[in-house]
């Protein structure tokens, strides 16, 4: 039987695309932009403090390595990288996660800030998102997982090169009102594409 990952208490499995000791890289319910991934560390501590020495370092040498290969996958120009390290600084869900998100000059028409009050307003929703997504929730004594509702949504704009992974198109920004909480089969097929690259 195959590991299976957690991020808090979802079973993130299917959407893993990185492996390393320590951590895991994961597809995103709702990116920002396209090649918006988390990094999570494979043991669930909601601080950053809570890590050991070695899981922060396995952490970090994985959101470096994992940055250069997406700038060169989706062919950026830079990265932003964040983490939200507890509830006051708008973490919602209680497990350390890196943002990382590929960036051209063109998003948000320039605006390069903008991207901070839309991860903002992302991480404030992610909690009621994973609810109400098909990621599989986990009891809290990591029982078998049950799935959450699904909630529905309507087409995502995204440009696609015929093999159903989402590409920027004219780098277009989505509209919030765009940006739904994707199907579990669109991240393990988005997944599966970006665990090639590694």
């Amino acid at each position: 039987m195959a590991q299976r990952h957690l991020f808090a208490a979802f079973d993130v499995s299917r959407q893993v695309f990185y492996r390393t000791p320590l951590s895991i890289g994961i597809v995103n319910l709702k990116p920002l932009l396209p090649g918006h991934v988390l990094i999570v560390p494979r043991r669930v501590v909601p601080r950053l403090a809570d890590l050991e020495p070695s899981e922060v370092s396995d952490l970090f040498l994985a959101v470096q390595h994992v940055g250069k290969v997406l700038e060169e996958v989706y062919k950026v120009q830079a990265m932003t990288i964040s983490l939200q390290d507890g509830a006051v600084a708008g973490q919602s869900v209680p497990h350390v996660h890196i943002h990382l998100i590929p960036r051209h000059s063109t998003d948000y028409d320039g605006n390069s800030d903008e991207i901070y009050p839309k991860l903002e307003e992302s991480e404030a929703g992610l909690q009621t998102d994973l609810k109400t997504s098909d990621v599989p929730e986990t009891d809290s004594d990591h029982s078998p997982p049950h799935k959450g509702k699904r909630r529905s949504g309507g087409p995502v704009d995204r440009a696609e090169d015929g093999d159903g992974v989402p590409r920027r198109r004219g780098m277009e920004v989505p509209k919030d009102a765009d940006r739904r909480p994707r199907s579990m089969e669109e991240m393990e097929k988005e997944a599966n594409w970006l665990s090639g690259f590694f």
